[in-house]
């Protein structure tokens, strides 16, 4: 059995070993991302607005951007989180995708970049779909599945025979010997680690894991109420109107993120975090007809199906957000813990082959 553990361990680790190391390492490289990102546009990321000080109304904004990509354009606005924040507007059109940067307070532009450009863009494209999209996030899904039976293997290789076990490194037997320990000794210490980060991540990158563990749990998924007919030449209800209808309905939560999709048919959709929620973008959501500004549902965070609401949790596990700076250096040093796993396995095993 142990040799039998021993092919499996090592076939696996051969066809998708690389391919954890090189996400493990992306998802490292994304932790300090965000913040190099800030640093190296701060025409995108960093507006004069005060603290305290008025906005500019979001509705003109919205104009301003269907005019120019198109009446049938998705957006979805992102309101300032700190004092020199910008508002973000994710635009998803016929002609154009990326997102657009406006000063809060004045509602100018101050600078717009597509979806596939600039070097933060590309590392999360890498990291969540692997630049293959839905495909690429099966394919990551796969591989969770597969680094399971990677650590159960290792695990069953490294079980010592009496304990407690000697999680000593021999330097003295030369470099090949110490990487051996090394790779044994940190995989079995760390595996249960990487394990969260790997399962949280295929969790959220494929959708139909949510529903499988919703109807596990013999839940149906929660999903958006849908708009009656809107007869043509309607105009649409102010956007903060709407946002302030939203906020009314939960007045303790902080907007996250404002949805207003393409179609007429479906309900603006407005993300708010509530104080109870780990989730940092919220997870609780009002929807609202797009013409007459009707509530037409509220959904708490905590009242979703348990498929959705695990997504509150998962996400800063991941990320690394759910225990503030501590953690988020605890899931870089995962990250760069799996891709080294990975390198150091290819390289004893290649420098075996060569004997």
């Amino acid at each position: 059995m142990r040799r039998l553990w021993l092919q499996l361990h090592r076939w696996i680790a051969l066809s998708f070993g690389w391919l954890l190391a090189l996400v493990a390492l992306l998802g490292a490289a994304l932790v300090v991302a965000p913040a190099l990102d800030r640093w190296a546009n701060p025409q995108l990321f960093h507006s004069n607005h005060a603290p305290g000080a008025a906005t500019a109304p979001m509705e003109p904004i919205r104009q301003h951007l269907l005019a120019e990509f198109g009446p049938s354009s998705s957006l979805t606005l992102r309101p300032p989180r700190q004092a020199d924040d910008t508002l973000w507007v994710r635009v998803r059109g016929g002609s154009w995708s990326g997102t657009v940067y406006f000063d809060p307070s004045t509602g100018a532009e101050q600078g717009r970049r597509g979806q596939h450009e600039g070097a933060y863009n590309l590392l999360f494209e890498l990291h969540s779909e692997l630049l293959m999209g839905e495909s690429g996030k099966a394919v990551l899904t796969i591989m969770a599945a597969a680094y399971v039976l990677l650590l159960v293997g290792g695990l069953v290789l490294w079980w010592p025979r009496s304990w407690p076990p000697r999680l000593r490194v021999e330097w003295r037997q030369g470099l090949m010997r110490a990487l051996f320990d090394l790779h044994r000794t940190a995989g079995a210490l760390l595996g249960v680690l990487i394990l969260v980060s790997i399962v949280t991540g295929a969790y959220m990158a494929w959708a139909p894991m949510r529903g499988w563990v919703s109807q596990l749990a013999g839940q149906a998924p929660v999903k958006a109420p849908k708009v009656a007919a809107v007869v043509d030449g309607q105009p649409p209800a102010a956007l903060d109107e709407l946002v302030s209808r939203a906020q009314s309905v939960f007045p303790d939560g902080a907007v996250g993120y404002i949805h207003v999709a393409g179609e007429r048919t479906r309900p603006v959709q407005v993300r708010l975090q509530l104080p109870d929620d780990p989730h940092p973008n919220g997870r609780s959501a009002v929807y609202l007809h797009p013409v007459t500004g009707q509530v037409l549902a509220a959904q708490r965070w905590n009242e979703l199906d348990l498929g959705a609401r695990a997504v509150s949790v998962m996400y800063p596990l991941h990320t690394g957000t759910l225990g503030g700076p501590v953690h988020e250096v605890l899931t870089a040093l995962v990250g760069l813990s799996l891709a080294t796993l990975g390198g150091s396995g290819l390289w004893l095993w290649w420098r075996r082959r060569r004997r």
